[in-house]
C-alpha cells in the first residue's frame, strides 16, 4: 500500500516537533502538525462546490486563489482567479497568483507539461489559512498557505516553496515514488529540484550563479538560517537554538538510518540534491535544460524509475537517459554521483 504525505507539508513534522521541544511556549509549532493532518484528510473528502469544476472538469491550468481570512476552512472566499485584477484585502494573494503562474509557465515551457497532471489541472491556492499555521501543503487538489508564527517562520508564499509542493503533484501522476526511506527521499529530492529550478528559470540565472537554496525567506530575521535546505551544501541551511542544526547529509556515509521522518525522506534527500547541483554546475549554463531533462525523464518519462526506487536505481536510470539526452556529459554525471558516494556504471 502506498505511503502518503499525511503529516508533512513543506516544513517536515520532525522539524516542527523538534522546534516545539526547543520552544515550549510556542504552541503553534505542534498545532501545525495537527492542522496538516486535517488538511490531508480534507483532501480525501467530498469536494467543496467551489472546487468541483476546477478539479473534476478538464482544466486550462487556471489560477484560482482564495482567502481563508484566518479561518480553518477550505477553500475560503474567492480572492483572485485567472484574469482578475489585484486583490487588496490580503496582498500575499497576489504573490500566490504570480507564483502559481510561474510554476505553470515553467511546466509548460520547460517540461512541455500541461499543469501538474499533464491534463491542465487548475492551480488552486488558499491563503491566510488559520492562525499561526507554520506550513504550506499540497493535498493533491490544492495548495494551502499558513502565515507562520512571525517568530520562527516569516511566510510560506515563496516561489520555490510553491514549486516544491506542486512538484509532489507531478510525481504523484508519474512515478508515484513511495513516501518512505530512499524512494521517499527521491520524492522530496525531485520536488526540491523543481522548486529551485523554477526560481532559476524565472530569474534567468545559471547553475553557477545561483544559491541553490530551497525556501529562502522562510525564516524571520530572528533565526540564523538562510532557507530550509541547501542543495549544493546540504546540512548548512540553518543552525539556530530555536530549530537546531540542519541534519541533511551530503554523502552516503552519513545517511540517516532511523525510523523518524518516514525513514529520513527530508533528511536524506540532501544526498541526491547535492549530486544534481554538482552535475548541473559541471554541465554549465542553465540547470533547467539538459540536467533537468535527464532528471525529468528518470522520474516522469516512459522509461522511468519504479515507485520503490532506491538512490542506486535512480542514479543508474539517470545514466541511461544521459546517454541519449547529453552523451558528452556522462563523465560529469558519473563524477557527481561519485561525489555523494554512489557508484554508477558508464
Amino acid at each position: 500500500m502506498a505511503m502518503t504525505r499525511t503529516l508533512d507539508g513543506f516544513v517536515p513534522a520532525y522539524l516542527l516537533q523538534q522546534a516545539a521541544i526547543l520552544n515550549p511556549t510556542n504552541t503553534s509549532l505542534i498545532d501545525s502538525i495537527g492542522i496538516t493532518q486535517r488538511l490531508s484528510i480534507a483532501g480525501r473528502a467530498p469536494l467543496h462546490p467551489a472546487l468541483r469544476f476546477a478539479v473534476l472538469a478538464p482544466g486550462q491550468g487556471d489560477r484560482r486563489i482564495f482567502d481563508c481570512k484566518g479561518l480553518e476552512r477550505l477553500p475560503g472566499d474567492k480572492a483572485r482567479h485567472e484574469g482578475d485584477g489585484e486583490y487588496a484585502a490580503f496582498p500575499l494573494v497576489n504573490d500566490a497568483y504570480q507564483f502559481h503562474g510561474d510554476v505553470r509557465r515553467f511546466l509548460l515551457e520547460v517540461l512541455k507539461r500541461n499543469s501538474l497532471d499533464g491534463k491542465g489541472l487548475d492551480l488552486i491556492g488558499s491563503c491566510n489559512y488559520g492562525k499561526g499555521y507554520n506550513n504550506a501543503f499540497f493535498n493533491q487538489r490544492q495548495m494551502v498557505y499558513g502565515n507562520g508564527d512571525g517568530v520562527i517562520f516569516a511566510k510560506f508564499i515563496i516561489r520555490s516553496v510553491i514549486g516544491h509542493e506542486m512538484a509532489h503533484g507531478v510525481t504523484h501522476h508519474t512515478s508515484g515514488l513511495e513516501y518512505q526511506d530512499e524512494s521517499g527521499a527521491l520524492n522530496e529530492h525531485f520536488s526540491d529540484v523543481i522548486g529551485v529550478l523554477v526560481d532559476q528559470f524565472c530569474d534567468n540565472v545559471t547553475s553557477a550563479a545561483h544559491h541553490w537554496l530551497v525556501g529562502p525567506g522562510l525564516f524571520t530575521d530572528q533565526v540564523k538560517g538562510k532557507a530550509l535546505r541547501s542543495m549544493i551544501e546540504p546540512g548548512t541551511a540553518y543552525d539556530d537554538p530555536k530549530l537546531g542544526k540542519d541534519r541533511q547529509p551530503a554523502h552516503m556515509k552519513d545517511k540517516f538510518e532511523g525510523w523518524a521522518d518516514n525513514g529520513g525522506v527530508h533528511i536524506n534527500s540532501g544526498i541526491p540534491n547535492r549530486a544534481f547541483a554538482l552535475f548541473a554546475k559541471a554541465v554549465g549554463g542553465y540547470a533547467f535544460e539538459r540536467p533537468l531533462a535527464i532528471w525529468y525523464a528518470t522520474n516522469c518519462g516512459d522509461n522511468r524509475v519504479g515507485a520503490n526506487a532506491s538512490f542506486q536505481d535512480f542514479a543508474d536510470k539517470t545514466m541511461v537517459h544521459c546517454a541519449t539526452i547529453a552523451p558528452r556529459q556522462k563523465n560529469n554525471l558519473k563524477e557527481a554521483w561519485g561525489e555523494v558516494g554512489i557508484t554508477v556504471a558508464g
